[in-house]
């Protein structure tokens, strides 16, 4: 219990400074009246909005208020669209998280049998082919290979619709480009957890025994080596949500990160706030979940 309401703690420190940070960057990035109203309105029909909005008060006075509104549940209404913020933000998240969880499949699809098998095949030619392929998918961004795929598979060959959410077809491009960009790391990971694992006593008491390496590799040495690749793979799935901005703009896919990047076109305060602080509280409950389901899945950490 101690060790639970001290990661509370922090997770609401952090949330609390990044709250501020986006805050006060926000409203020193400019005035929204320019974005809104373009160069044809008058400054008597700016003023009037900055009061309606509470604009014209001071920034310390806004930020208070601000988290008074927050305590209550209210985010605020969006200055371009004059809806909830609440509401824009819940429209968005079934598309980001249809992304995110599909991605994650395709990294896992990817990463674990090649992680298991250069790692139960150290120092050959598939490792060292592996390890080539991990490096690439770290080192190539994700909007020159989203792009690329576009020109290949929706130009060239007309396979796939070059953008928008629809079906299935709408999915596969992007969900490879944010899954092969993860599975990278998750390769790596993947493959010292496995070195790591095959070297232990225990693993080679199983092969002492006579049980095939089947076996001793997938249900005694990977189902220990899968525990850091569980953190990895839960912490990422935090971390898509809000690393996904790039590739949802690329292929113009209608989530989170689209939303935030037109919110900060338009200098919506509210809107802005309202999808960072929904981002930060996501990423911050899902770290803290990681950290519990660690305990149960490593009793050694209960002992300590």
């Amino acid at each position: 219990m101690k060790y639970i309401l001290g990661r509370l703690t922090q997770s609401l420190l952090a949330l609390f400074t990044l709250l501020t940070l986006v805050f006060f960057s926000a409203h020193i990035s400019g005035d929204p009246m320019d974005a809104l109203l373009g160069d044809f309105a008058g400054e008597e029909q700016a003023e009037m909005l900055r009061r309606e909005y509470g604009l014209d008060q001071a920034l310390p006075v806004q930020f208070v208020k601000y988290l008074q509104r927050l305590a209550v549940g209210d985010l605020g209404i969006s200055i371009s669209s004059q809806r909830p913020v609440s509401e824009l933000i819940a429209q968005r998240i079934p598309a980001s998280l249809e992304l995110v969880f599909a991605s994650l499949l395709v990294g896992l699809v990817i990463a674990i049998p090649l992680g298991v098998y250069s790692a139960v095949h150290r120092g050959g030619v598939f490792d060292a082919f592996a390890r080539f392929i991990a490096l690439i998918g770290q080192s190539i961004p994700a909007f020159f290979q989203g792009l690329l795929m576009i020109v290949v598979f929706a130009i060239w060959l007309d396979l796939l619709p070059t953008s928008g959410r629809g079906g299935l077809a709408h999915l596969v491009m992007p969900s490879i480009v944010l899954g092969t960009g993860m599975a990278a790391g998750m390769l790596r990971l993947t493959r010292s957890a496995m070195i790591g694992t095959l070297e232990s006593d225990y693993v080679k008491m199983a092969r002492l025994k006579g049980l095939s390496e089947r076996t001793v590799i997938w249900k005694h040495a990977f189902r220990n080596a899968v525990i850091p690749v569980f953190t990895y793979s839960a912490v990422l799935l935090a971390t898509l949500v809000a690393g996904s901005i790039v590739t949802e703009t690329v292929f113009a896919w209608p989530g989170l990160g689209q939303l935030v990047v037109d919110a900060v076109l338009l200098r919506d305060f509210p809107l802005i706030q309202g999808v960072v602080l929904f981002i930060g509280v996501f990423v911050l409950v899902t770290n803290l979940l990681v950290d519990l389901a660690y305990l149960v899945l490593d009793p050694r950490l209960r002992k300590g």
